[in-house]
């Protein structure tokens, strides 16, 4: 359904979402940076959660996943989850302080060599990551470090919202590929060119396949994997881990995935991001639907998919 097409009540609900959002953006960016960061985490975590929902969806995740979590934890990270989701927005909405902040983050990891190694042989570099820590600030770390990046993203489902999100978006770094035909298209043309990628591969896929995450079957996107096949290029995790004073951040650089077949390295990045993600539970966004399609009809066509892939690599 097109926007124009979507139930007036949907339209207005999400237009009211996107008023409230940019009031707490605009009041918060009156405040110095150290203030406006925790700012908008906490009014994001006591207010906004709550009436969005997002306190239910981060316990029904939990609650699938580490079924066996005490009660304090689980609670202690339904105010953390969309505590750093709060941060990660209005890091955005304040470019000049975040990139000034974030660029000098310590970047570290044996996968530094690997990247290093294929820019200087004029090979494409594709980082992967998921909506854990601040991926923003690892990709003005990794940008401040030679690496000029373009990133691959989902347009978020309020059209409101999206419209001045992209464009924070594209302040910190361009070119910005949007998901759809148009965007892979200019993708594929910059990895060509020997360009440098980053994706998040995180969210609940459509055309993914049933793959391990936490125990449960999530289904993933094997583009990323795929692209890092075609093009030669080092399918490269990256991290940006947010430190406890909750402004500064550490980037972590891992090895590069072992090139194999598309199903095995996506499976090896969703392992190491569940690595990461039980070391920092709450910096990893269990607000997303991540397990929605998981099993049932959605999970046995991925399924297919992936009986066909391994048919072709045989």
């Amino acid at each position: 359904m097109s926007p124009a097409k979507d139930p007036l009540p949907q339209r207005i609900g999400e237009y009211c979402v996107n008023l409230v959002l940019r009031g707490l953006i605009g009041l918060a960016q009156v405040l110095p940076y150290s203030w406006r960061i925790p700012t908008l985490g906490w009014l994001t975590a006591r207010l906004v959660a709550p009436v969005a929902g997002y306190a239910r969806r981060v316990r029904e995740n939990l609650a699938l996943v580490m079924p066996d979590m005490p009660e304090a934890e689980m609670r202690r990270l339904i105010r953390a989850v969309p505590d750093n989701a709060g941060r990660n927005i209005i890091e955005m909405y304040s470019t000049r302080a975040f990139t000034a902040r974030a660029r000098h983050s310590p970047v570290s990891g044996p996968g530094l060599e690997a990247i290093r190694a294929a820019r200087a042989e004029g090979r494409p570099v594709i980082f992967v990551t998921g909506h854990f820590g601040s991926f923003n600030a690892a990709r003005v770390a990794m940008i401040d470090h030679g690496f000029e990046m373009g990133g691959f993203y989902r347009p978020l489902k309020n059209r409101f919202f999206n419209r001045h999100y992209a464009d924070a978006m594209n302040a910190l770094s361009q070119p910005m590929f949007a998901q759809g035909k148009r965007g892979m298209v200019q993708m594929v043309k910059h990895l060509r060119g020997g360009g440098v990628l980053a994706i998040l591969n995180d969210l609940n896929a459509h055309d993914g396949v049933p793959l391990q995450f936490f125990g449960q079957p999530a289904l993933t996107s094997l583009v990323t994997a795929e692209l890092a096949l075609k093009f030669d290029a080092p399918l490269v995790p990256v991290w940006g881990i947010r430190q406890p004073d909750g402004l500064s951040f550490e980037v972590i650089v891992e090895a590069p995935i072992e090139p194999s077949d598309a199903i095995t390295m996506t499976q090896e990045f969703n392992d190491r991001l569940e690595a990461q993600v039980r070391s920092h539970p709450e910096q990893w966004f269990w607000i997303h639907r991540r397990w929605k399609d998981g099993t049932g009809h959605m999970a046995e066509r991925g399924a297919r998919r992936a009986a066909q892939i391994a048919d072709k690599s045989a």
